[in-house]
Protein backbone atom coordinates (compact mmCIF):
# COMPACT_ATOMS: atom_id res chain seq x y z
CA UNK A 1 0.00 0.00 0.00
CA UNK A 2 2.90 2.48 1.03
CA UNK A 3 4.56 1.40 -2.30
CA UNK A 4 3.96 5.16 -3.62
CA UNK A 5 6.66 6.32 -2.19
CA UNK A 6 9.53 6.01 -4.48
CA UNK A 7 8.22 5.88 -8.18
CA UNK A 8 10.85 2.98 -9.14
CA UNK A 9 9.54 0.88 -6.05
CA UNK A 10 9.10 -1.99 -7.99
CA UNK A 11 10.08 -5.51 -7.16
CA UNK A 12 13.41 -5.36 -4.93
CA UNK A 13 12.65 -1.76 -4.58
CA UNK A 14 11.00 -2.48 -1.39
CA UNK A 15 13.57 -3.55 0.28
CA UNK A 16 15.10 -0.51 1.68
CA UNK A 17 18.17 -1.78 2.79
CA UNK A 18 19.26 -3.19 -0.48
CA UNK A 19 21.95 -0.80 -1.44
CA UNK A 20 23.57 -0.96 2.16
CA UNK A 21 23.34 -4.36 2.03
CA UNK A 22 26.07 -4.93 -0.82
CA UNK A 23 28.06 -2.39 0.72
CA UNK A 24 28.38 -3.64 3.75
CA UNK A 25 29.43 -6.99 1.62
CA UNK A 26 32.40 -5.07 0.11
CA UNK A 27 33.52 -3.70 3.25
CA UNK A 28 33.93 -7.50 4.58
CA UNK A 29 37.17 -7.26 4.74
CA UNK A 30 37.20 -6.85 8.68
CA UNK A 31 36.41 -10.31 8.55
CA UNK A 32 40.06 -11.77 6.80
CA UNK A 33 41.93 -9.78 9.56
CA UNK A 34 44.06 -11.91 12.07
CA UNK A 35 42.43 -10.38 15.11
CA UNK A 36 44.83 -12.01 17.29
CA UNK A 37 48.08 -10.49 15.76
CA UNK A 38 46.38 -7.06 15.07
CA UNK A 39 48.61 -4.16 16.67
CA UNK A 40 47.77 -0.56 17.42
CA UNK A 41 50.66 1.06 18.53
CA UNK A 42 49.99 4.33 21.06
CA UNK A 43 46.40 3.04 22.15
CA UNK A 44 45.44 4.61 24.99
CA UNK A 45 44.18 1.19 26.55
CA UNK A 46 45.23 -2.32 25.50
CA UNK A 47 43.57 -4.45 23.06
CA UNK A 48 40.86 -1.27 21.57
CA UNK A 49 42.60 -0.72 18.55
CA UNK A 50 41.20 -4.09 17.17
CA UNK A 51 37.51 -2.59 18.53
CA UNK A 52 37.52 -0.37 15.25
CA UNK A 53 37.25 -3.08 12.75
CA UNK A 54 33.92 -3.93 12.99
CA UNK A 55 30.99 -5.31 10.84
CA UNK A 56 28.92 -2.20 8.25
CA UNK A 57 26.27 -2.35 10.47
CA UNK A 58 28.01 -1.23 13.49
CA UNK A 59 30.33 1.70 11.71
CA UNK A 60 28.07 4.48 13.80
CA UNK A 61 28.34 2.25 17.12
CA UNK A 62 30.03 4.63 19.50
CA UNK A 63 30.57 1.95 21.97
CA UNK A 64 33.39 0.66 20.85
CA UNK A 65 36.18 2.99 19.74
CA UNK A 66 40.22 3.82 20.53
CA UNK A 67 42.19 6.76 21.43
CA UNK A 68 45.31 7.74 21.37
CA UNK A 69 47.55 7.60 24.36
CA UNK A 70 51.04 10.19 24.65
CA UNK A 71 50.21 11.62 21.60
CA UNK A 72 47.61 12.08 18.33
CA UNK A 73 49.56 9.62 16.26
CA UNK A 74 47.89 6.30 16.23
CA UNK A 75 49.77 3.24 14.27
CA UNK A 76 47.64 0.25 13.41
CA UNK A 77 49.71 -2.85 12.08
CA UNK A 78 46.76 -4.83 10.27
CA UNK A 79 48.10 -8.76 8.78
CA UNK A 80 45.44 -10.55 6.80
CA UNK A 81 44.76 -14.04 6.91
CA UNK A 82 45.61 -14.16 2.89
CA UNK A 83 46.15 -11.79 0.19
CA UNK A 84 43.99 -8.84 -0.15
CA UNK A 85 43.35 -6.37 -3.02
CA UNK A 86 42.79 -2.75 -0.80
CA UNK A 87 40.28 -0.95 -3.33
CA UNK A 88 38.98 1.97 -0.38
CA UNK A 89 39.05 2.90 3.05
CA UNK A 90 36.43 4.58 5.38
CA UNK A 91 37.78 6.30 8.89
CA UNK A 92 34.99 7.44 10.81
CA UNK A 93 35.89 9.32 14.51
CA UNK A 94 34.02 12.04 16.78
CA UNK A 95 32.86 15.60 15.06
CA UNK A 96 35.58 17.57 16.81
CA UNK A 97 39.24 18.45 16.71
CA UNK A 98 39.97 14.67 17.84
CA UNK A 99 39.23 13.15 14.35
CA UNK A 100 41.95 12.06 12.43
CA UNK A 101 43.19 14.78 10.00
CA UNK A 102 45.53 12.63 7.40
CA UNK A 103 46.27 8.61 6.99
CA UNK A 104 49.50 7.48 5.36
CA UNK A 105 48.98 3.46 4.37
CA UNK A 106 52.04 1.22 3.90
CA UNK A 107 52.14 -2.26 2.54
CA UNK A 108 53.57 -5.52 3.60
CA UNK A 109 55.93 -4.26 6.97
CA UNK A 110 55.21 -6.61 9.60
CA UNK A 111 55.74 -5.19 13.06
CA UNK A 112 56.27 -1.41 11.80
CA UNK A 113 57.05 0.91 14.74
CA UNK A 114 56.60 4.62 14.73
CA UNK A 115 60.27 5.20 13.74
CA UNK A 116 59.59 3.19 10.03
CA UNK A 117 56.59 6.38 9.53
CA UNK A 118 59.54 8.23 7.72
CA UNK A 119 59.81 6.36 4.85
CA UNK A 120 57.53 7.07 1.93
CA UNK A 121 53.58 5.54 2.25
CA UNK A 122 52.26 3.52 -0.60
CA UNK A 123 49.73 6.12 -0.46
CA UNK A 124 48.18 9.20 1.81
CA UNK A 125 45.23 10.87 2.38
CA UNK A 126 44.03 14.12 3.83
CA UNK A 127 40.74 13.26 5.87
CA UNK A 128 37.27 15.25 6.11
CA UNK A 129 36.00 15.07 9.50
CA UNK A 130 33.20 11.74 8.98
CA UNK A 131 31.66 10.90 12.02
CA UNK A 132 29.07 9.16 9.83
CA UNK A 133 31.29 6.96 7.83
CA UNK A 134 30.34 8.06 4.69
CA UNK A 135 33.44 9.27 2.71
CA UNK A 136 35.17 6.46 1.17
CA UNK A 137 39.19 7.26 0.09
CA UNK A 138 39.84 5.08 -2.92
CA UNK A 139 43.47 3.71 -2.80
CA UNK A 140 45.73 3.35 -6.25
CA UNK A 141 44.73 -0.33 -6.69
CA UNK A 142 48.40 -1.57 -8.68
CA UNK A 143 49.85 -0.49 -5.23
CA UNK A 144 47.50 -2.48 -3.23
CA UNK A 145 47.08 -5.41 -5.07
CA UNK A 146 48.67 -7.81 -2.83
CA UNK A 147 48.62 -6.72 0.54
CA UNK A 148 48.92 -9.49 3.73
CA UNK A 149 49.83 -6.66 5.77
CA UNK A 150 48.59 -3.07 5.66
CA UNK A 151 49.94 -0.24 7.90
CA UNK A 152 47.77 2.45 8.93
CA UNK A 153 49.49 5.78 10.50
CA UNK A 154 47.31 8.36 11.89
CA UNK A 155 49.58 10.91 11.66
CA UNK A 156 47.62 13.79 12.76
CA UNK A 157 44.07 15.05 14.08
CA UNK A 158 42.23 18.60 13.32
CA UNK A 159 44.18 19.38 16.86
CA UNK A 160 43.16 17.73 19.84
CA UNK A 161 45.85 16.04 21.97
CA UNK A 162 44.58 12.65 21.37
CA UNK A 163 43.13 11.21 18.27
CA UNK A 164 39.51 9.21 18.50
CA UNK A 165 38.50 6.43 16.19
CA UNK A 166 35.11 4.66 15.70
CA UNK A 167 35.30 3.11 12.68
CA UNK A 168 37.80 1.66 9.72
CA UNK A 169 36.23 0.32 7.00
CA UNK A 170 38.26 -1.63 4.56
CA UNK A 171 37.05 -2.20 0.66
CA UNK A 172 38.56 -4.83 -1.53
CA UNK A 173 38.67 -8.77 -2.68
CA UNK A 174 40.32 -11.06 -0.76
CA UNK A 175 42.01 -14.61 -1.91
CA UNK A 176 43.43 -17.27 -0.22
CA UNK A 177 47.05 -17.24 0.52
CA UNK A 178 50.39 -19.97 0.88
CA UNK A 179 48.71 -21.73 -2.13
CA UNK A 180 52.38 -22.77 -2.82
CA UNK A 181 53.16 -23.95 0.55
CA UNK A 182 50.40 -25.48 1.01
CA UNK A 183 50.72 -27.66 -1.88
CA UNK A 184 54.81 -28.76 -0.40
CA UNK A 185 53.12 -28.97 3.41
CA UNK A 186 51.34 -32.28 1.61
CA UNK A 187 53.85 -33.86 0.00
CA UNK A 188 55.93 -33.70 2.94
CA UNK A 189 52.92 -34.74 4.99
CA UNK A 190 51.84 -37.93 2.78
CA UNK A 191 55.73 -38.63 2.24
CA UNK A 192 56.27 -39.43 5.84
CA UNK A 193 53.20 -40.77 6.83
CA UNK A 194 53.98 -43.39 4.31
CA UNK A 195 57.12 -44.60 5.91
CA UNK A 196 55.51 -44.96 9.04
CA UNK A 197 52.49 -46.55 7.70
CA UNK A 198 54.79 -49.63 5.84
CA UNK A 199 56.38 -50.06 9.04
CA UNK A 200 53.40 -50.75 11.17
CA UNK A 201 51.13 -52.53 8.99
CA UNK A 202 53.66 -55.22 8.62
CA UNK A 203 53.41 -56.42 12.26
CA UNK A 204 49.64 -56.21 12.79
CA UNK A 205 49.21 -58.51 9.86
CA UNK A 206 51.85 -61.08 11.11
CA UNK A 207 49.08 -60.33 13.58
CA UNK A 208 46.35 -61.13 12.05
CA UNK A 209 47.89 -64.39 10.65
Amino acid sequence: MSGHGHGHGHGCGCEGEHEPAERGLEYGLYQKIDLEKLQCLNESRDGDGKLVFKPWDQRNDRDKFVDSDADEELLFNIPFTGSVKLKGIIISGENDSSHPAEIRLYKNIPQMSFDDTGREPEQAFRLNRDPAAELEYPTKIARFSNVQHLSIHISKNFGAESTRVYYIGLRGEYSEAHRHEVTICNYEATANPADHKVESIIPQTNFIS
